[in-house]
């Protein structure tokens, strides 16, 4: 029987956390929880702790700490932290030997850098993470020898194609293609005329998926698939000119690895984020995950349709950002974050997301990626930029 391991879950009350702490409810042998976080979720945090009786809890601000500390008064076991520093530090304690990055945005990024840093068994969920900081963390993986493994659906699908010893060195491996799969989003079939007046409601109601709100209006737009070709470029080890989008809106082949001789190598599932989860947490053991066998008969035939650029830019915005590189990542991540936040505020159209991601990237001299504190640097000035984008678009 395997050792127990144990699990810090950073972002334990969004739908990655969730699904996570469902796979390690079916394996109590296998897994324990060491620590929680979240961020304002008071109440659903409490019941988690309650449940799995986790060594730290840890919340985004005081406050939020203070009252899950009154929650938890008859639960002594569970010792309460708030902000990034205890967050850090549930990510390197020694004590956890598997660490989920799972919170959403750039927010994730230092407590999965802290978690790498320490050499744990990272299955990283955030994407960002890469996309700020792609060479810089990717150097931090190979200096503390730690364990990262994809939890994205079709980053760990290519994952699961790959020789595990060649997945940073695709030419090695025979790879003369990645492609990538996409949904798609709820509007795959508007007119550029009916996406200028999509509601927020409407982008958060993914077809095949549950996903958070934030990560929902991504898909909409195609950016989340962006994300994903930036983050599949700095895990492999290679560039956009090898990944191939295609969108296929069954969301069943969650992606595929064409090699040259010709084979296509694809990882199908149904789209359940509890399948990949369970892949990173047991690797390189199989784990029954909950998820429901895949019945081929009832889905008959699968779609597959190339992006359309024109209505859904933010695709190429993504691609471009990266091939200019250094901190061109960083400002598109962060002009994002705050295009999506004013949309789902019904402060900005649907439409008006890549127009002010594309004026925040126009607005910002890319330089060196030299360092985190210059990663940060350009963050901040990027999200000024972007809000002052998103008022002269709404004035």
């Amino acid at each position: 029987m395997p050792a127990v391991r144990q699990v810090t879950l950073l972002g334990a009350t969004g739908s990655i956390g969730l699904s996570t702490l469902d796979v390690i409810r079916r394996h109590p042998d296998r897994f324990g929880v060491y620590a929680l976080t979240a961020s304002t979720r008071v109440a659903e945090m409490a019941a988690l702790c309650r449940e799995f009786r986790p060594r730290f809890a840890v919340m985004a601000s005081e406050a939020a700490a203070a009252e899950l500390v009154a929650e938890l008064a008859g639960l002594p076991h569970t010792e309460v932290l708030a902000g990034e520093q205890g967050l850090c530090e549930v990510a390197a304690a020694a004590e956890a030997d598997t660490v989920m990055a799972a919170i959403v945005g750039a927010a994730g990024l230092m407590p999965t850098l802290t978690a790498v840093r320490a050499g744990k068994r990272v299955l990283l969920a955030n994407k960002e993470a890469l996309v700020m900081s792609g060479q810089l963390f990717m150097d931090a993986v190979a200096e503390s020898g730690a364990e990262l493994l994809p939890i994205d659906s079709e980053h760990n699908a290519i994952f699961q194609c790959l020789p595990p010893a060649r997945v940073r060195d695709l030419p090695a491996a025979g790879v003369r293609r990645i492609l990538l799969t996409a949904s798609g989003g709820p509007f795959r079939n508007h007119s550029a005329e009916a996406l200028r007046s999509v509601s927020p409601a409407q982008a958060c109601a993914h077809p095949n998926w549950s996903m958070g709100q934030k990560i929902s209006v991504d898909s909409a737009t195609l950016m989340n698939k962006g994300l994903e070709l930036i983050e599949a470029c700095w895990l492999f080890n290679t560039t956009p000119d090898t990944i191939e989008v295609h969108v296929h809106p069954e969301s069943i082949i969650h992606s595929m690895v064409e090699y040259l001789d010709g084979s296509v190598l694809a990882q199908l599932g149904s789209p359940d984020m509890r399948t990949p989860i369970a892949n990173g947490l047991a690797w390189p053991e199989r784990i029954d995950a909950g998820v429901p066998a895949l019945d081929l008969f009832a889905l008959g035939r699968f779609h597959f349709e190339r992006p359309d650029l024109e209505r859904f830019p933010c695709l190429r915005l993504a691609a471009e950002a990266f091939c200019a590189g250094g901190t061109a990542p960083a400002v598109l991540n962060a002009a994002n974050e705050e295009a999506v936040a004013a949309f789902l505020d019904n402060r900005l159209g649907f439409t008006d997301i890549p127009r002010v991601i594309e004026r925040t990237l126009a607005a910002i001299a890319v330089g060196p990626a030299s360092s985190f504190d210059v990663i940060f640097a350009r963050d901040r000035e990027a999200r000024q930029q972007a809000r002052e984008q998103i008022r002269r678009l709404t004035v």
